[in-house]
């Protein structure tokens, strides 16, 4: 999985598999946008207006919790907005 951020133009992308096909970007909101494969893999979810939508109530940071072992990790997000 990977996060990436485009400060230029405040979109963030959560790639969650490499494109191995041709997907259709599936548009859920005016903010959010969820590419899909033909048999409904999700490859990606793209978030515009990013610096809003991911520093909703957490503060300004990334937390990733390993539900198997319940180890955490907690990142700052360097996001401007």
């Amino acid at each position: 999985m990977r996060l990436t951020y485009d400060p230029r133009h405040n979109i963030a992308y959560i790639r969650l598999c490499e494109k191995r096909a041709e997907v259709e970007s599936l548009r859920v909101s005016d903010e959010l946008t969820v590419d899909l494969a033909p048999d409904g893999l999700i490859y990606g979810i793209e978030l515009l207006n990013a610096n809003e939508q991911l520093r909703r109530g957490d503060a300004g940071t990334l937390l990733v919790i390993n539900e198997a072992t319940g180890e955490r990790a907690e990142f700052p997000l360097a996001i401007g907005g």
